[in-house]
């Protein structure tokens, strides 16, 4: 891609989606947020500074050349069936945790392994499914700048990885390459281990950082 892709965000009016497209707003991506209102997801965007509009979810990923699944766990599926026609061909980022109430904080992970392997199995061969930004907590994304932590990033396509690292550096520390899609399992996992810090150590967002990394190495 020449230009910055347009990103369309579903679960866009939400607690992460909303920091996310902030983030990339200020980095001048345009940006389309999506609901299951698409009421709400305009009005969310009309609050935001940038190119950056609303719709429904399937209007949204329709929209985006890079589509962003920011959804809660509970609404994970259902979400990818309703717009799995308009997103093949594109790279779909899965953000989603599989956090089960009300032990968010004790790992739970489905038995296909991990959320991002169900959303490629639900989307099929003709999506590139990308796993991220499961551990950067959404407070971090609405203060301005830069979140202080890395974003580990997944995918069995290391082009589509290498896209969704710049889209992360972009928010965060760094993007760090984590590998192939299955690997998503560690930090999906890692999200209810870092509530758990969170609400024991009463912080608003524990995050990780990579040691042992040059600037060169994540460039």
């Amino acid at each position: 891609m020449t230009d910055k892709p347009t990103i369309a965000i579903l679960g866009g009016t939400g607690d992460l989606g909303s920091g996310l497209a902030k983030c990339w707003l200020a980095a001048g991506y345009k940006v389309v947020l999506g609901s299951r209102s698409a009421e709400k997801a305009k009005s969310v965007a009309e609050a935001m500074t940038g190119e950056v509009a609303g719709d429904d979810n399937v209007g949204a990923a329709r929209a985006g050349d890079i589509v962003v699944l920011a959804v809660p766990f509970a609404s994970h599926d259902a979400t990818l069936t309703e717009v799995k026609d308009v997103v093949q061909g594109k790279i779909v980022v899965d953000a989603a945790v599989p956090l089960v109430p009300p032990k968010v904080s004790v790992v739970q992970l489905p038995s296909a392994g991990s959320a991002a392997q169900i959303a490629q199995q639900l989307l099929g061969p003709g999506v590139r499914v990308v796993s991220a930004f499961h551990n950067v907590g959404a407070t971090k994304l609405h203060q301005g700048g830069r979140a202080d932590c890395d974003v580990l990033v997944f995918g069995d396509d290391k082009a589509a990885r290498d896209i969704v690292i710049s889209l992360a550096n972009e928010v965060a520390s760094a993007g760090i390459d984590g590998g192939v899609l299955a690997n998503s399992a560690a930090a999906e996992a890692l999200t209810s281990v870092l509530i758990g810090i969170n609400r024991r150590y009463k912080v608003p967002g524990a995050g990780i950082r990579i040691t042992g990394l040059t600037a060169k190495s994540v460039a």
